[in-house]
């Protein structure tokens, strides 16, 4: 399936990019509004659900939507606002407003929920229905990893930036430049994802049913 369907290798390798870009955002986000912003976990978590609320809202809009539109047309617009997001996160500081904050996370919600219904309509309309379960499982495989990309990319910035030590007052600025670099990261690979969005072809003309 990989090797002679464009639509569903492309598709898939743009959910693994799309994971990796995205997974470490609430982790970073979230010592950042407790360390930074001195929030406690559950004023922190409260600004935090902006993001998955709009993605739940999104989601099912956009999977219907991408019957009649190209799903890399939806896809791809999707990643590009989550580049936008990810791109105005880069720029957080010790002053950065919390509406600064929400309105990133807003477009990183809408932006995942245009992404993730379209992509998995274009993965699972690309195969045969006797293909549905080896397609489900690449799915969640490109889930996995992107997850643990994200997470590993997060980890080795903060070791050669943190090093062991706690999050403390005299680390906050060493803090900062980790989190600006993951975001930096997250932003480039999220761009990166979106020519293989754009270049997956054509799904509702070449459906195999």
């Amino acid at each position: 399936l990989f090797e002679a369907n464009r639509v569903f290798a492309f598709s898939n390798l743009a959910a693994l990019v799309n994971y990796a870009a995205t997974f470490s955002v609430a982790f970073l986000l979230s010592l950042y509004l407790q360390y930074i912003k001195g929030m406690s976990s559950g004023e922190a978590g409260l600004i935090l659900v902006v993001q998955p609320v709009l993605q739940a809202i999104c989601s099912p809009l956009s999977g219907r939507l991408s019957d009649r539109v190209e799903p890399r047309v939806l896809a791809s617009s999707g990643m590009g606002l989550t580049v936008l997001g990810l791109g105005l996160l880069i720029f957080l500081d010790r002053n950065t407003s919390l509406t600064y904050v929400s309105a990133s996370l807003a477009l990183l919600g809408v932006g995942f929920g245009l992404f993730s219904s379209p992509n998995m309509n274009a993965i699972m309309g690309s195969v045969e229905s006797r293909h549905y379960g080896i397609a489900s499982g690449s799915v969640a495989t490109m889930r996995l990893l992107g997850q643990m990309l994200s997470m590993t990319v997060t980890a080795m910035t903060f070791a050669m930036l943190l090093g062991h030590g706690d999050i403390d007052p005299s680390r906050y600025d060493a803090f900062l430049r980790s989190v600006r670099i993951c975001f930096s990261a997250s932003a480039f690979f999220c761009f990166v994802g979106i020519w293989f969005s754009l270049s997956r072809g054509t799904l509702h003309h070449g459906r195999l049913g």
